[in-house]
């Protein structure tokens, strides 16, 4: 399954939400530097659909704000 995430760091919390189109809005407490937020990012949505962090790959997107993540259930 592929997925569009709109990425925004250095929020106070972390946090995942849906959008009405499909695609989510996470919130990340960590900055954009080195790959951090990145890190997070695979985390948070593994967490959020009960799949091991091996199981998502980020295929776009990966400097940008806006992303195309891949989810293999």
């Amino acid at each position: 399954m592929k997925i569009k995430v709109l990425v925004k760091p250095n929020a106070r919390e972390n946090q995942v939400l849906p959008m009405p189109d499909g695609s989510f809005s996470v919130r990340l407490s960590v900055p954009p530097i080195e790959g951090r937020a990145n890190i997070e990012l695979v985390a948070l949505i593994a967490a959020y659909f009960h799949v091991p962090k091996s199981s998502v790959l980020i295929k776009s997107g990966i400097k940008g704000r806006i992303k195309i993540l891949e989810i293999n259930q």
